[in-house]
């Protein structure tokens, strides 16, 4: 499987010129036939994000913006970290999208600043939004952490990111922000009291690496992760598995073309759904809550045909013993997935789980439905029966992420 790391060093893997930067006309706000609620949007942290945050004996290698080379660069504990122009690419051409590093200038400036975020999600019709960090941190905070041998500046550097983030970023519109923190992943016991301590702060979820293995981190499998998972399950902290959060990605070949990434991203949903599984780890906690986000929904109703099959010798193998309930109707119970644009599957809803989909935006990132995000959610979803549309445009995702939507805005999406 290829680093993301690296592929992100590849700046001339697209046809884009490089220096060159168009912003597309500015859209109109798409009339809303539903109530939204996206569980997958990024940050693009603006250049203040940590200042002021961290100790002052951190001061001097806490992450910074410095302008290097016509690009804007964080430098954090000596080391330049790209500000990766792929992070936000909405309201630019596709023939413009490439890893070169960027500005924030050249980037949508909805990306970074949550005011223009909002009436971004506004001319898209989304009412609220779950947001991940981009590049500098790492889809699960690991390069906040692993790129610093100092584990007490790692500590303060995540635990700074989720003060802004719940402060600054959710803090500015609670109604329209869903708190998602940065785990600790040096220590799991310390990891596990700052998920209980966010837990009491408002946070909902945390964006946990779907394959900490790849990071060189202790496997799904070796109890390592337990007393995260227990403060998870016990706080009802949702246990976001976004793409990519292993630092890498689904490949074949050494010279296949990019596209072959690209197609394969999501598969890595699939791949970690079963690790994920057979680590047991919703097993000995049976009340967490896994969310895979932005791996589509179209290998579901396989993996669950495999998984039934799997039953006529999965004693051969003896993981899955003295377990009253089949691998999968754990998936099912546990599992909850996040539609991007799938409109094959949703005829195969009630076999996934019909509360148990939910759909996301992802904004300002290549794959993003914006600014048309209502319009295609009516091609895929608009002659599903009503109440399933509820339920997987909003419902769905308030119930698991506790975000309660006022009874106005969930009559009429028109109501904010």
């Amino acid at each position: 499987m290829p680093s993301l790391d690296e592929l992100e060093k590849n700046t001339g893997f697209t046809t884009a010129v490089k220096g060159k930067v168009t912003f597309l006309p500015e859209p109109d706000r798409q009339e809303r036939a539903y109530t939204v609620i996206s569980v997958d949007d990024h940050i693009v942290e603006p250049p203040d994000t940590f200042e002021g945050r961290l100790p002052a004996k951190f001061a001097d290698r806490a992450p910074r913006i410095v302008d290097k080379d016509g690009a804007h660069v964080w430098v954090y504990d000596g080391q330049d970290i790209p500000n990766v122009g792929f992070n936000a690419v909405v309201g630019r051409p596709v023939e413009e999208y490439s890893f070169e590093p960027a500005r924030f200038e050249h980037m949508r400036r909805g990306a970074w600043d949550i005011h223009h975020r909002i009436k971004d999600m506004d001319l898209s019709g989304v009412y609220a939004s779950l947001c991940f960090p981009s590049f500098l941190p790492g889809f699960a905070g690991q390069r906040l952490q692993l790129t610093t041998k100092d584990p007490e500046l790692a500590l303060a550097a995540v635990r700074a990111w989720n003060d802004w983030h719940l402060e600054e970023w959710c803090g500015a519109y609670p109604d329209r922000m869903i708190p998602c923190q940065l785990p600790y992943l040096l220590d799991p016991e310390v990891g596990a009291q700052e998920i209980y301590r966010n837990a009491e702060r408002g946070f909902k979820a945390v964006t946990f690496s779907e394959g900490p293995h790849a990071l060189g981190l202790p496997t799904l499998h070796s109890g390592h992760w337990d007393p995260i998972m227990r403060a998870c399950a016990e706080t009802q902290t949702v246990v976001n598995l976004h793409i990519g959060s292993s630092g890498t990605s689904p490949g074949t070949s050494d010279d296949a073309p990019p596209d072959v990434v690209g197609v394969l991203f999501f598969a890595y949903a699939m791949y970690a759904a079963v690790d994920w599984l057979y680590s047991l780890i919703p097993v000995r906690y049976p009340d967490i809550r896994i969310c895979l986000s932005e791996g589509g929904i179209g290998w579901v109703p396989g993996l669950l045909d495999r998984l039934d099959h799997m039953l006529g010798y999965h004693r051969m193998y003896g993981t899955w013993e003295g377990i009253q309930l089949t691998p999968a109707e754990v998936l099912k119970r546990n599992f909850w997935f996040c539609a991007v644009e799938d409109p094959t599957t949703f005829a195969l809803r009630d076999r996934i789980g019909v509360d148990h989909i939910l759909v996301e935006q992802d904004y300002p990132h290549c794959d993003s439905t914006w600014p048309y995000t209502q319009r295609v959610l009516a091609e895929e979803i608009g002659t599903l029966p009503p109440a399933d549309i509820r339920k997987i445009t909003w419902e769905n995702a308030a119930g698991l992420y506790r975000h309660p939507v006022p009874a106005e805005v969930a009559a009429d999406p028109n109501a904010y």
